[in-house]
């Protein structure tokens, strides 16, 4: 019907009477406080990705399950420390870690995660000693090569010196033959640790919202990526939320991001996520690859457009037959005609033709057309249909000949 009234020369236009949503933002409270969505463009990636059927391995001092803002996120964990299933958090730094990720998103209630419906896989991999929260590299690695064995695609480890770890770059080149990619912090110690560039995981520095390093990042040539580490509100152990600063946020912010991509495009290997994080990152500092950003801050949007699935054209013609009138017919006066078509995604338009000259449209299911014989001259008159699909895509039909035998006027 629209097609026949766009190429009616009394209407200006014509289009579909589209029922469309709100161009709304998330509703979560205090997302006014989370300068760094905005920031990384996290907002527009949600419009086509939010982490959906990617799993995020938090490798930390376990997760408060029982936030509310993580609850409906969280899947079954591991701790390596203990080698048991206790994954609670033992400090509270890796409840902040899991919320800056993966805090459920849009559900009027706290904060929102980068990746907010992406799973949060809870790996203990810490203890406490003198108050604060340890870990060694041996239960880094078995705890991701754990991950790994049970579906994340994503993980993010923030810890100091991880990137100087053979064990734990042997258990990320796992993750990676898995499809996956591991992020590590930088460290918060404003000098270059000096560690040497690794392709098993991603090194994330943090930044500021005015795109400066932030005053406490570590930096050198081992890093990979930045993204936003000051002042960044998440979750707290025990159900609040709360204001931290450290590359242990800018990890897994970053993470998150690659948890967009993955989910937007999950037939992408490790290799063609991190290369478009790495292309699409906003550059800084030194233009390229630098020691303080990396190949630059993370831009979500930019990464989730360049990873979406480039659409395959479609080249399959339509089938259409004409079911009535059949061959040899003797027809007059008005003539009723049935076509049957069909077509692989759906058939837009089908006209139908009389001796060569257009004489009928129809863009509605089922398809038919009512002709006058008495503007043909009687005897053999031969009919066509033709089918096209909104590829553009056309197929004519068999031939069909009438008899058209109208009394003299």
């Amino acid at each position: 019907m629209v097609n026949r009234l766009k190429n009616n020369p009394h209407f200006k236009f014509a289009e579909l009477d589209q029922m469309v949503p709100v161009a709304a933002t998330a509703n979560d409270p205090y997302l006014g406080s989370e300068w760094h969505i905005n920031k990384i463009a996290a907002n527009t990636a949600w419009d086509s990705a939010q982490g959906s059927g990617i799993t995020i391995a938090i490798l930390d001092s376990g997760v408060d399950s029982a936030h509310a803002d993580l609850a409906a996120n969280m899947v079954a964990g591991y701790n390596s420390y203990d080698n048991n299933t206790n994954t609670a958090d033992v400090c509270g730094h890796g409840t902040k870690v899991a919320g800056s990720a993966a805090a459920v998103t849009n559900n009027a209630l706290g904060v929102a995660g980068v990746a907010g419906r992406a799973k949060i896989m809870p790996v203990r991999i810490a203890f406490v000693s003198s108050g604060s929260c340890y870990a060694y590299f041996s239960t880094m690695a078995s705890g991701l090569t754990w991950a790994a064995d049970h579906g994340a695609r994503i993980a993010n480890i923030s810890y100091a010196s991880v990137p100087s770890s053979q064990a734990v770059q042997s258990a990320a080149n796992y993750l990676r033959s898995k499809g996956g990619l591991l992020f590590v912090s930088a460290g918060n110690y404003n000098r270059d640790e000096g560690f040497i560039p690794t392709t098993s995981m991603i090194p994330v520095s943090s930044t500021d919202p005015n795109d400066a390093r932030s005053s406490f990042s570590s930096y050198g040539a081992f890093v990979a990526l930045s993204a936003p580490g000051s002042g960044i509100y998440t979750t707290v152990k025990g159900g609040g939320y709360g204001g931290v600063n450290g590359t242990s946020f800018s990890s897994p912010i970053a993470a998150a991001v690659g948890a967009l991509v993955m989910s937007v495009n999950p037939a992408l290997t490790a290799d063609q996520v991190q290369n478009i994080l790495f292309n699409t990152a906003v550059d800084l500092g030194t233009a390229g690859r630098d020691i303080y950003f990396g190949y630059g801050r993370v831009n979500a949007a930019a990464a989730v457009a360049a990873a979406k699935p480039v659409p395959v054209p479609d080249t399959s013609p339509p089938s259409v037959s004409i079911a009535t009138p059949g061959g040899s017919s003797s027809v007059s006066g008005l003539v009723v005609f049935d076509v049957t078509a069909s077509d692989n995604v759906g058939v837009s338009r089908v006209d139908l033709k009389v001796n060569g000259s257009l004489v009928a449209s129809d863009s509605s299911v089922p398809f038919g057309f009512s002709w006058d014989s008495t503007t043909v001259a009687n005897g053999i008159n031969t009919l066509v249909a033709l089918a096209y699909d909104a590829a553009g895509n056309v197929t004519t039909s068999s031939a069909v000949q009438v008899n058209v035998a109208n009394a003299p006027k």
